[in-house]
C-alpha cells in the first residue's frame, strides 16, 4: 500500500511538472543549465559532474560568468604524455583573482573553481579578514603520476588536470598567508583557511588539506571525484 502511494505522489509531481503546475528553481532542477552565480545547492555537483562528459554545455556555463571577469583558453583534447590523455579541458588564467601561473583543468574543475571563489572564496576573504583575494598561489593542475606518486595503484586526478594544489593566497591589502605557516596559527589567518577549506566542500568532491594527513600539510588539495569529502 505505501509503495503504491509513494508510485502515484511521483505519478503526479511529474504530471505537475509537465503541465507547469508546479515550477522548480533553475539551481535546484539536475536538468537545468548551470550558471556560475545561482546559489549553490546539493544539486550543483551532480551538474558538474555530467558537464564531464558534456563540452558544449560546460564552456556555456563558463560563458555565464560576466564580461571581464573570466580569462579562460578552451583546449583541444590532447595527450602530453601517452599514458595520461587530456579531455574536455581549458586553461585558467585569471578570474577575479590572478594565478601565480596559468594552469590547465578540465572544464568542470574551471567551473568549481569560479562558482568557489565568487560564493564562498571571496566573502570568507572579506568577512574575516576585510580583503578581497588578489592572487592564489599553486603548484599545479596536471601531473601524470599514480596517487602519491607510487609506482602502483591508481591514478592520481592530477593525471586527469581534476584537481588543483592550492598553498597560499595573497590579499589586496597587502597580506598574505599560506598553508603551511598559518593553518594552526589560532588567529584570522587560521580562520580564514579553515572557512576557505570548508566553503570549497560545496563545489569539489573532495577537499584534502593538513587534518587529513601529513602529504597535505602545506596546500588544499581541491579535485572533482567523489563527493563533499572535506578534510
Amino acid at each position: 500500500m505505501r509503495s503504491t502511494i509513494v508510485i502515484l505522489c511521483v505519478i503526479a509531481l511529474g504530471v505537475a511538472l509537465q503541465k507547469g503546475l508546479i515550477e522548480i528553481p533553475r539551481h535546484w532542477a539536475p536538468w537545468a543549465p548551470l550558471y556560475i552565480d545561482d546559489p549553490i545547492t546539493p544539486v550543483t555537483q551532480i551538474k558538474l559532474k555530467r558537464l564531464s562528459s558534456d563540452r558544449e554545455a560546460c564552456l556555456a556555463a563558463l560563458d555565464t560568468v560576466p564580461d571581464g571577469e573570466l580569462s579562460y583558453i578552451p583546449m583541444a583534447d590532447y595527450s602530453p604524455t601517452a599514458n595520461c590523455p587530456l579531455t574536455n579541458i581549458v586553461r585558467m588564467q585569471s578570474s577575479s583573482v590572478r594565478f601565480n601561473q596559468s594552469f590547465v583543468a578540465t572544464c568542470p574543475l574551471a567551473l568549481a573553481w569560479v562558482m568557489y571563489e565568487r560564493h564562498a572564496l571571496q566573502p570568507a576573504a572579506q568577512e574575516i579578514m576585510g580583503s578581497q583575494i588578489a592572487q592564489v598561489n599553486h603548484v599545479g593542475s596536471f601531473a601524470c603520476r599514480n596517487v602519491y606518486g607510487r609506482e602502483s595503484g591508481r591514478r592520481s586526478e592530477h593525471a586527469t588536470a581534476e584537481a588543483l594544489d592550492v598553498v597560499g593566497f595573497q590579499f589586496a591589502n597587502g597580506q598574505h598567508t599560506t598553508v603551511i605557516n598559518h593553518w594552526d596559527d589560532g588567529g584570522a589567518m587560521g580562520d580564514f583557511l579553515r572557512a576557505a577549506r570548508d566553503g570549497a566542500c560545496d563545489t569539489f568532491g573532495n577537499v584534502l588539506g593538513p587534518d587529513y594527513n601529513a602529504a597535505h600539510a602545506d596546500h588544499f588539495h581541491m579535485g572533482m571525484r567523489g563527493f563533499r569529502l572535506c578534510r
